[in-house]
């Protein structure tokens, strides 16, 4: 009687542990059904740097260290690099570059009369020695006061990155 009654329940067990094992695998293919989960830019900081290589500002895990500082009628330029959890720049290959994505930074949340905060177009100019690979920022002084941004490196249509805290822009 008892070999009848697990007879009975070996195909409920047998149809148990193949959900079980689908409903697991499929689970786990969620995570990692993007090919493109290697471009994106795991990042945990950033610098905003003039031209003359001068680190103007600097967020990193949280902590932020200087500001924007410019003067009214003054347009500044300024590379965004991109840092990793240890603190170093983040690189960009040459397979990178030439690849067309739908990647690029935000800037929101800044007070227009005050200061314009845009970024840079996407081309690159061929005399330039320094690679900026679209990241650069232009501030342009407006009138005396002060405000933020928040910055965010897009890819695909989401942030890979948004700033913790407001990038400080003052215009004298």
């Amino acid at each position: 009687m008892q070999f009848l009654f697990l007879r009975a329940l070996k195909p409920y067990v047998t149809l148990l542990f193949a959900g079980m094992l689908l409903f697991t695998t499929g689970c786990e293919d969620d995570d990692h059904d993007h090919d493109h989960d290697e471009d994106h830019t795991d990042a945990d900081g950033f610098v905003l740097e003039t031209e003359a290589g001068e680190v103007v500002y600097r967020e990193f895990e949280g902590t932020q260290t200087g500001g924007v500082t410019l003067s009214v009628g003054e347009t500044l330029e300024l590379m965004v690099h991109f840092l990793d959890h240890e603190g170093n720049e983040i690189e960009h290959s040459e397979e990178e570059e030439g690849e067309e994505h739908e990647d690029g930074l935000e800037v929101s949340g800044n007070d227009a009369s005050v200061a314009i905060v845009e970024v840079e177009g996407h081309e690159e100019e061929e005399d330039h020695d320094e690679e900026h690979h679209g990241s650069a920022l232009h501030v342009i002084g407006v009138s005396a006061g002060s405000t933020s941004f928040t910055l965010q490196l897009m890819h695909d249509g989401h942030a890979d990155y948004t700033s913790t805290n407001n990038v400080p822009v003052t215009v004298n």
